[in-house]
């Protein structure tokens, strides 16, 4: 084993090194992010700790000051790298101007480290944390690799803890190896095949589709983007495990929700909770006027679309969300009784109140997955003119079914109807609760398990090496 004083180092070494692997040329933009925001976060924090000042205003009036700056250099370093180019393409459109337009290439995983490093100073300067004086150790927390591309976003006072002590034991580790090979076996065996599926579809003029294949193409992508992500967090989760660290779990489940507001709360679940407590709450939150609440609602989940992407199509994809989360705020205080009287029955008197719960939640379910479904139509498309076309192919009355050739070869490959089947059945809880069912009832069910997760596990490498290379598809963000 290596050495307490050696562990975090070694790491560190890995991380940095991970991150040159794949986009060597930037590497200094993230060693760039630690350094600033190593001295910022010291700068904050020895303003509280110093008594050279008049009054505490003053403290006050410094203390927000080293903030806001230190929040515009994170935005700005983003900003540049990530919209640089959707800003300047949008302005010469508008008003007919030639602003230079330079490429610039993405920097893999500046959404999620830069977040990282806001969420950490803002909590120092709420006093939620103290700043760390080691810069290794907070170079570690930025560029710790199981979450520096695609998350979960971890705040700092949750694994500040683990940065100076944590345990290493047989169950943390076999726990971390299950939840590792989990999640490769989801992207791999399910979220890939799929993926082909959408590709094939979404790569095809929107005059060639009819409205069963246009929506063949955005289930398969609906279940993709789902085992996609959430297998990534998975492995995170594991190799966090593995390594001491306990990282927040990021889904729970998000398709069997009954609302937008129940999705949201399943669905990338550090990224919404970043956003209340970084962007609604300092808006005022729930503290102010019902007007004012929906349009923070609208102010946040726009910047979640645009921080999705430097693209139209992110921006509406998150304002119909925020629409739809206005829409239900609005009717949650919808009184039905005003409808029937006073004096009459209310429907849950005249069916049943299980009827009524039976009916609620079925069209709940109904509801959600298909304000989701069509979401992800304007997450998925090349441009916003693509979107609206597709979604007019998915609710047209064209029934003629022609499949392409490399579709027909995909419909017909029993690789992707077994993905298709595995992604129904592991979208639910259900086959989760089974196991630990059977687990519960006898021991035994875990050599079974791991048995089936090390089948699977060698299904998904030989399956791996038989394709081209699939990149999640967080890692665009």
């Amino acid at each position: 084993m290596v050495g307490k004083n050696y562990k975090n180092s070694l790491l560190l070494v890995a991380s940095l090194f991970f991150y040159a692997w794949g986009e060597m040329h930037y590497l200094w933009l993230l060693m760039l992010s630690i350094i600033g925001n190593y001295a910022f976060g010291i700068a904050i924090e020895k303003v509280f700790t110093s008594f050279g000042f008049k009054s505490q205003n003053d403290k006050k009036v410094l203390s927000k000051t080293i903030i806001i700056l230190a929040v515009i250099f994170n935005l700005v370093l983003l900003c540049y790298f990530k919209y640089a180019n959707f800003l300047a393409e949008n302005i010469n459109l508008i008003f007919g101007l030639e602003i230079a337009n330079k490429k610039i290439n993405l920097p893999i995983g500046i959404s999620f480290f830069t977040f990282h490093a806001i969420s950490y100073l803002v909590d120092i300067y709420r006093g939620k944390c103290k700043a760390q004086k080691n810069i290794f150790d907070l170079s570690l927390y930025i560029a710790f690799f199981p979450q520096l591309i695609a998350g979960p976003i971890v705040r700092y006072n949750f694994v500040e803890k683990y940065l100076t002590k944590r345990r290493h034991n047989s169950f943390f580790i076999a726990y971390g190896v299950r939840r590792f090979v989990i999640g490769f076996i989801k992207k791999v065996l399910i979220a890939n095949p799929l993926g082909e599926v959408a590709d094939v579809v979404f790569s095809s003029p929107t005059s060639d589709l009819n409205s069963p294949i246009a929506w063949i193409g955005i289930i398969c992508y609906t279940l993709q983007i789902y085992f996609d992500f959430s297998g990534y967090s998975d492995m995170a989760v594991g190799l966090a495990r593995i390594f001491g660290f306990k990282f927040p779990e990021n889904f729970n489940y998000p398709y069997i929700s009954k609302s937008i507001k129940e999705f949201w709360r399943r669905w990338h679940m550090s990224l919404s909770a970043w956003f209340r407590d970084y962007v609604y709450i300092p808006l005022g939150g729930n503290r102010v006027s019902q007007a004012r609440q929906y349009f923070n609602l609208v102010i946040v989940f726009f910047l979640c679309g645009l921080w999705h992407g430097s693209s139209w199509n992110f921006i509406v994809w998150g304002l119909f969300h925020g629409l739809f989360l206005v829409l239900e705020r609005l009717l949650e205080g919808y009184n039905f009784s005003v409808i029937f009287g006073r004096k009459q029955r209310l429907p849950s008197q005249q069916l049943g109140f299980s009827t009524l719960g039976i009916l609620k939640i079925i069209s709940g379910y109904i509801y959600t997955i298909l304000v989701i479904i069509v979401g992800w139509v304007f997450f998925r498309s090349s441009d916003l003119s693509y979107s609206v076309n597709f979604l007019q192919v998915m609710f047209s009355n064209s029934y003629e079914v022609n499949f392409s050739s490399d579709l027909l070869r995909l419909l017909n490959s029993h690789i992707i109807w077994a993905s298709f089947t595995a992604a129904i059945l592991g979208f639910s809880p259900f086959v989760r609760n089974c196991c630990l069912k059977l687990i519960r009832k006898n021991k035994i069910f875990v050599l079974f398990f791991d048995i089936v997760l090390i089948l699977l596990f060698v299904a998904a490498i030989i399956q791996l090496s038989a394709t081209t290379h699939n990149p999640f598809i967080y890692f665009q963000f």
